[in-house]
């Protein structure tokens, strides 16, 4: 735990000697693509020193001066499988982002999706010895919530105060500096598998680049695709990747539950290389460029001509109709969006105040999509692109950009996680634990 705990800290103040130097590399590490951002800041005096326990900032001081993605190799899953095919991938994407910016980065602040991740919520609790709230009795109310137990060889990834209370008062964002006697912290706790961050460290270290900071892609990509008033009345935004769905909820401008499946748009791409015997280059290829999710009379004559290559000219000329694509596609996407709709089911999500979905990443490009997600998620359901980053490439501004663009605002303005504060040595007693949400019922 303390390990981890010290590694994060010490990424924290590479970070911020990353911003002083003005310019720091994002790094999104997915299944079908890695994206490689640069961005410089406009000086030290944008680093946060006193913003106090809150919730993310807008648009902050940078500009992308440098962006490039490569397909991305040996990652399934949202996972690395292929070491020395990843490491290649990634120096691939942050070589041609520096050549565009005409800069050398040494720091990298990277996402990734898969590693199944578990929401914890955190309840503690203490006496205040002076009646003013000091940031030390932020430290040891953080230091009085009791972690469970984890599991083997699993690591915590983000670890964030949401709520805090004091005395009868709650929904502090902030605390320090007020009066009262008794101080109350909830925190949203999210674990991943420690092999997964492992391995994502030992191949950025092998391309000669120091990480100075770690997020989970579904909790970047809500914070590039959610707007303020969804982040703050509650929203769940669904990040559809190519290996990985990520799934992440939003409440009072704070991610309070994230989860991660196993499935994505590459399941698809499969689906259709199977259905038709065809390669998956070319699979990839007809999905995004006939694909869709409702037929109608039209898409019966429309006739989509499939090349092979096998050298056998009567095999290689075959044609289906649209309606036979998406015959394949329509089963893959009901199944992505029931495992959804399964996971907000057991976060709670239908007790929030606001029932608002939100579909992001490459793969709610498929059209029709917002029709099927509104029949099996509910009624309110939009597309999310993200939001307009100064500098960004008009080729970087679609949905599959999400997380990319939402770990530069991360980048930017990190929320206060457990390690920035002074977490004293001797810890307090072991308060409640409850599974993350279902404090929400008590405390919203």
């Amino acid at each position: 735990m303390t390990d981890l705990y010290t590694s994060q800290r010490a990424m924290r103040n590479m970070r911020k000697a990353a911003m002083q130097r003005g310019v720091v590399a994002i790094l999104d590490v997915g299944t079908s693509k890695i994206a490689c951002l640069i961005l410089r800041f406009d000086g030290p005096e944008h680093l946060r020193e006193q913003d106090g326990v809150g919730p993310m900032a807008g648009q902050s001081q940078f500009r992308v001066i440098g962006a490039a993605t490569t397909r991305s190799r040996g990652v399934r899953f949202g996972e690395i499988a292929v070491m020395n095919e990843t490491e290649r991938a990634i120096r691939t994407a942050v070589q041609a982002a520096q050549k565009m910016a005409n800069v050398r980065v040494d720091h990298v602040i990277a996402c990734f999706s898969g590693a199944e991740p578990r929401s914890y919520g955190l309840a503690g609790e203490l006496d205040l010895q002076d009646s003013v709230v000091t940031e030390q009795d932020v430290s040891r109310v953080l230091a009085a919530c009791d972690v469970p137990d984890l599991g083997v060889g699993r690591e915590v990834l983000h670890a964030q105060p949401v709520n805090f209370a004091l005395d009868h008062r709650t929904g502090l964002g902030d605390p320090r500096g007020q009066i009262g006697h008794r101080l109350a912290v909830d925190m949203h706790l999210l674990s991943v598998g420690g092999d997964v961050v492992q391995n994502l460290l030992y191949c950025i270290k092998r391309c000669d680049l120091e990480l100075a900071g770690l997020a989970s892609s579904a909790y970047v990509s809500a914070i590039a695709a959610l707007v303020e008033d969804e982040q703050e009345l509650g929203a769940a935004c669904i990040d559809m990747g190519g290996g990985a769905t990520g799934v992440s909820i939003f409440m009072k401008k704070h991610m309070i539950y994230a989860d991660s499946l196993r499935m994505g748009g590459d399941h698809v791409t499969s689906d259709i290389s199977k259905g038709l015997q065809i390669p998956l280059a070319l699979a990839e290829k007809i999905k995004t460029r006939h694909g869709g999710l409702y037929a109608t009379g039209m898409d019966d004559r429309e006739m989509i001509d499939i090349g092979g290559d096998t050298g056998d000219w009567e095999t290689d000329r075959r044609q289906i109709s649209r309606t036979e694509l998406i015959g394949i596609m329509r089963p893959r996407v009901e199944e992505i969006l029931e495992e959804v709709r399964a996971a907000l089911d057991a976060a709670g999500f239908d007790t929030l105040p606001s029932q608002q979905i939100v579909l992001t990443g490459g793969g709610s490009q498929i059209p029709g999509l917002d029709g099927i997600a509104t029949r099996i998620l509910g009624q309110r359901v939009r597309l999310g692109r993200p939001l307009r980053v100064q500098g960004l490439p008009q080729a970087a501004t679609g949905a599959a950009f999400a997380s990319a663009v939402g770990l530069c605002l991360f980048a930017a303005h990190p929320q206060d996680e457990w390690w920035d504060f002074e977490i004293p040595a001797d810890r307090y007693p072991a308060r409640s634990l409850r599974r993350a949400m279902k404090w929400f019922k008590d405390n919203w």
